[in-house]
């Protein structure tokens, strides 16, 4: 059943009850925090942790910082994407559309041992940007995931309606 045939019917859309789900409102109003903290760490004491490091570490860390706006722009989207289906400004099966525009595997973060060149608090929100996109990319496939193939039953007592009804329309 197509998911406009079972809001039609009355059915409840599993994916619809998930964008107005608590675990939505909460990743939503963590990944939003998230955006903020980071912007201010960039533009604030990160800056003036930046010019401190050494050449090789101001690289990584450039590299890093472009990467981490780059995932939280993304997951942002997404978030805010799904706060319209939440709200009614458009369907789930809109945002799966307009979703195709936001790359959630995007800017993965470099390697481990360039990763350590960085400041503790830059290290730390790499790491929690990365946790945020594994949660939103697991949501994010419950969401949009096709719904599973239909298994045609027989039903008796539509069988049995269907011969009544031959029974009756063939006496008139």
């Amino acid at each position: 059943m197509s998911e406009k045939r079972m809001v039609e019917a009355g059915a409840v859309s599993f994916s619809e009850r998930l964008a107005n789900s608590q675990v939505f409102a909460t990743l939503f109003r963590d990944g939003m925090a998230l955006v903020e903290e980071t912007a201010s760490y960039l533009d604030g004491s990160g800056r003036q942790e930046s010019k401190k490091l050494e050449r090789n570490a101001g690289l990584v860390y450039a590299t890093e910082s472009m990467r981490l706006t780059t995932r939280l722009m993304q997951l942002a989207s997404w978030l805010l994407l799904h706060r319209a289906v939440k709200e009614g400004e458009m369907t789930l099966a809109q945002a799966n559309k307009e979703k195709s525009k936001v790359r959630l595997a995007a800017c993965e973060p470099g390697d481990a041992k360039s990763l350590e060149l960085l400041p503790a608090k830059l290290q730390e929100l790499i790491a929690r940007s990365t946790k945020l996109q594994a949660e939103v990319r697991r949501l994010d496939a419950t969401m949009h995931s096709p719904p599973p193939p239909r298994v045609a039953t027989d039903n008796p007592v539509e069988r049995q309606l269907g011969l009544l009804k031959a029974a009756f329309e063939s006496d008139g």
